[in-house]
């Protein structure tokens, strides 16, 4: 990335080691029970890609596909993986500002201050999500010696043990359903990368339009961020306002930021309801317990973890990745009952046979506009 006189807009390293070093210590385990459950996540990654590409019928028997590395991973790998991924993601928009502030006096000073202090806030933000995720397909995560990814796509599949585990004994489940039941839900989204191929480079083309819109001017940003303060300050309780509560990352995006945010949320709603859809379908003839652990995961995905997990979740806009699951799950069941799961996998055409964010919400509507068009064109 390019950097003004050796500072950059933000302090990866810094990031990583703050991360680390304030993440939650995971589960205890024995070092013989951490080596089984590596193995058995392992194994449940190979075992799942089978039932995932037979039930969703996405990659035809014989079909050749950029296969990803599966990798498990403890908290601090998600952490190093993310920042990696972050650092990639984030480096058009990065350099623009970067740019920009090259033109500003005292730039090297600034610049130094500033890309620690990111640093330090990213690794905060980071150090609150690793203790919380379960899996990962990595998009956008490029490769490395510590970090290896698809030689095509640069994808990968991250398992994080710790977290699993630590699950697993707070809901009280079979531990050997439920790490094959996450692995499910991990392995769709690689199936979904994998066998769709112009998927990653639409989602890649729609988050650097939202990054292109951002706003660079600092004084406007800063403006913004406190209306947001201000407007959080001011509101009634969560109870009271229910879904017309926006999260402060809503509320400091441009008007064109949401335009892109809405289709990127139907899209997001799709891969996550597909992957809930897939999971829970294949559960019930290689999960013995899945209606129990179904039920639990539910409950404990509704409640989080507390007050403050609550209170941070709806800040930083958590919750809307909560809807994604409901909303995309239902979605997908209800196109799959109206026209078979083939009439479903219409929706990996094109990027133009994507639903809308109101067609998630009406999946009748979708129905309508992809396979009354499809007829139209095979007359």
């Amino acid at each position: 990335m390019t950097s003004i006189s050796g500072a950059e807009m933000v302090d990866w390293n810094l990031a990583v080691a703050t991360a680390t070093r304030l993440v939650r210590p995971g589960p205890e385990v024995s070092r013989d029970e951490a080596r089984a459950v590596v193995a058995e996540l392992r194994g449940h990654a190979r075992t799942s890609e089978r039932h995932v590409r037979e039930f969703t019928r996405m990659i035809q028997d014989g079909t050749p596909v950029h296969d990803t590395p599966v990798l498990v991973v403890d908290r601090a790998g998600w952490v190093k993986a993310n920042v990696a991924g972050f650092r990639e993601l984030l480096q058009p928009l990065l350099g623009k500002m970067q740019e920009r502030r090259d033109s500003t006096p005292g730039a090297a000073v600034l610049g130094t201050v500033g890309g620690k202090v990111t640093g330090v806030e990213l690794g905060m933000l980071l150090s609150f999500l690793a203790s919380r995720v379960l899996g990962q397909y990595e998009t956008f995560a490029p490769v490395s010696r510590d970090l290896p990814g698809s030689t095509t796509s640069g994808g990968r599949l991250l398992l994080v043990a710790p977290n699993i585990v630590h699950v697993e004994r707070e809901l009280e489940v079979n531990p050997h359903d439920f790490r094959l039941w996450v692995c499910l839900h991990e392995e769709t989204h690689r199936t979904q990368f994998t066998a769709v191929p112009w998927l990653r480079d639409h989602l890649e083309g729609e988050i650097q339009t939202f990054l292109g819109a951002t706003d660079l001017d600092p004084m406007t940003v800063l403006e913004r961020v406190r209306e947001a303060a201000q407007s959080f300050a001011g509101a009634r309780p969560d109870a009271e306002r229910g879904e017309e509560g926006r999260s402060l990352v809503e509320l400091v995006q441009t008007p064109e930021q949401r335009e892109v945010l809405g289709r990127l949320t139907a899209v997001m709603s799709l891969l996550e309801g597909h992957a809930d859809f897939v999971m829970d379908g294949v559960g019930p003839q290689v999960v013995p317990s899945v209606a129990e652990i179904r039920e639990k995961f539910q409950q404990r995905r509704a409640s989080g973890a507390g007050r403050l997990d609550a209170a941070l979740r709806k800040l930083l806009g958590l919750d809307a990745k909560l809807r994604q699951y409901r909303d995309g799950e239902r979605f997908v069941r209800a196109v799959v009952g109206q026209v078979g799961m083939d009439g479903f996998n219409r929706v990996w055409t094109s990027p133009n046979t994507l639903p809308t964010k109101a067609e998630i919400a009406r999946p009748a509507d979708w129905v309508a506009r992809v396979h009354r068009k499809g007829s139209e064109e095979s007359e």
